[in-house]
């Protein structure tokens, strides 16, 4: 459960931190194109680069980025063992006559498990550099043009970010309750998988009791604040790009134009 970082903003003064969030929020947009772009596994280099270049500007410990690939482990495996069996082939590198594995089922696998593996950092890197508040402030400007069809820009913008907000609250509260269960004697660890799952309910229904009360609180802490959406709301701090803002999109459109040239050329 610690091993979750969703939600979680790591503080800092670096030119990514400082960037707009309306920027990172597109840049995050570009580079999942950049990546679906790839139907090679030698040309993920280039959206790997990107994402290092990222990293480095950033200075985010690159343990936060392995910490967030943790919980997907299990999937990559599967995944990656699914496309060894179903994915067919003209190289064969191995016949059991039942299987046969091949080259061509082999680099897909790493194709596709490094493509997932890219995906999550990226979408790590946008939470970890970018407040919950200027996360909120950038996707509600991002959509405020909707305001002409009654979209509800702003509505939708605070749900997501409480909801990032109260995944690391829920995981303490998780660890807490599971913490005290087990020194009533719980036992989480023993057992077959079936036996397993139902262990975790003494740790479910308390959360889910506590999820709803935190939820009637927040309710009840907005209404007595006279909180009515964002119709003539104000803020504290404006959202301006500035030049790095534009320099930022510049260099992510220039590593998708040489994606594109490069893809072309071979």
């Amino acid at each position: 459960m610690r091993d979750i970082t969703l939600g979680q903003y790591v503080a800092g003064d670096s030119v990514i931190h400082k960037l707009d969030p309306r920027t990172k929020i597109a840049m995050m947009i570009l580079y999942i194109v950049m990546t679906f772009l790839v139907r090679q596994i030698w040309f993920m280099t280039i959206p790997l680069a990107y994402l290092i270049i990222e990293l480095l500007l950033s200075r985010i410990s690159l343990r936060y980025i392995f910490i967030s690939l943790k919980p997907i482990r299990f999937l990559l495996i599967l995944m990656f063992i699914l496309n060894l069996f179903f994915t067919s082939g003209e190289h064969v590198w191995l016949d059991l006559g039942f299987w046969k594995l091949t080259g061509e089922a082999f680099l897909q696998s790493c194709f596709l498990s490094v493509r997932i593996v890219l995906l999550v950092a990226g979408a790590s890197m946008l939470t970890l550099t970018t407040s919950p508040i200027a996360l909120t402030d950038g996707i509600e400007k991002l959509l405020a043009p909707l305001k002409v069809i009654h979209f509800p820009a702003h509505e939708l913008a605070m749900m997501m970010t409480i909801a990032l907000r109260f995944v690391p609250t829920l995981m303490d509260e998780s660890e807490k309750i599971r913490n005290a269960q087990m020194s009533r004697g719980a036992d989480f660890e023993s057992g077959n998988i079936v036996k397993r799952v139902k262990s975790m309910i003494p740790i479910l229904i308390p959360l889910f009791v506590s999820s709803f009360r935190k939820a009637d609180e927040l309710a009840t802490a907005m209404e007595s604040r006279c909180y009515h959406g964002g119709d003539g709301r104000t803020r504290m701090h404006q959202l301006r790009f500035r030049k790095e803002d534009l320099f930022a999109i510049l260099i992510t459109l220039l590593f998708i134009a040489a994606l594109v040239a490069i893809l072309i050329w071979f």
